[in-house]
């Protein structure tokens, strides 16, 4: 039996949810926010071309709408972290720079941009469109004088099968290459935007200490939980959507059995 950690999830908004979590009490925040992309565009799924419809919540109207949204979280973040915390945000180029923008105006230090390349990418079936095949993660702590958690052998000595791009015992690269997520981790159920453990272990591991307290945000289908469980960090995760919710749960349950 695993070591069960303290694991609070809430089925509830992120915007009223945070006014009940005390200030300076999150040592690292991993936010995987709507990226807004159900608005009639196309995507490929199993290797044929899709319209993207991921739900309700991942629609809002027009860019000043997104830029509202992304400057809104991000004001209401700063509070809860502690004055060495650090926050990472994943995004696509549809979202990454409204999110970088909105640190950099809220006060934060962007530390640093980490380039998660997919090597099993979807391709673009149009032919008119580079083939979308990575994400960018952006780093950054409270504030510009703010200390932070970065657990710099963890990564140089850790052991990451699969990436072909680390070397053994050699600095770890700003480039991570992690295929997406893979059909066992969605044995529970499927959300459109799951992120692979993979990728959250990696970020757990560099920017928080065990114990550390870890918040997501949006917490989707629960991945950030799953890596705090297996790396001994406490979490807590909100999620709006109840059918999101009950994966994470599962999941989660799952990763402490």
């Amino acid at each position: 039996m695993a070591t069960k950690l303290l694991m609070d999830l809430r089925n509830a908004d992120f915007f009223s949810e945070i006014e009940s979590i005390p200030s300076g009490s999150v040592d690292l925040i991993f936010a995987d926010p709507p990226y807004f992309l159900s608005n009639g565009g196309m995507s490929v799924l199993s290797g044929r071309q899709v319209k993207v419809d991921k739900g309700s919540w991942d629609q809002i109207s027009g860019t000043e709408g997104s830029h509202d949204f992304h400057d809104a979280w991000i004001s209401k973040i700063r509070r809860i972290m502690k004055a060495d915390g650090s926050i990472v945000i994943s995004g696509t180029y549809h979202s990454i720079y409204q999110c970088a923008l909105a640190l950099e105006v809220h006060g934060f230090r962007v530390l640093g941009d980490i380039v998660w390349f997919k090597p099993n990418g979807a391709p673009n079936l149009s032919g008119r469109r580079l083939a979308a095949s990575h994400e960018t993660l952006i780093w950054a702590s409270k504030s510009e004088k703010s200390k932070f958690t970065f657990n710099y052998l963890d990564l140089k000595n850790g052991e990451f099968p699969g990436d072909k791009i680390k070397k053994d015992n050699r600095q770890m690269r700003s480039v991570w290459w992690i295929p997406t997520t893979p059909p066992r981790e969605k044995k529970q159920g499927r959300h459109p935007t799951q992120k692979p453990l993979a990728l959250l272990e990696r970020v757990v591991l560099a920017f928080s200490r065990p114990g550390n307290l870890v918040l997501d945000p949006f917490m989707g289908s629960g991945t950030t939980g799953v890596a705090c469980q297996k790396l001994g960090r406490r979490f807590l995760g909100i999620e709006k959507e109840l059918e999101f919710f009950e994966l994470a749960n599962n999941r989660i349950k799952e990763a402490q059995a």
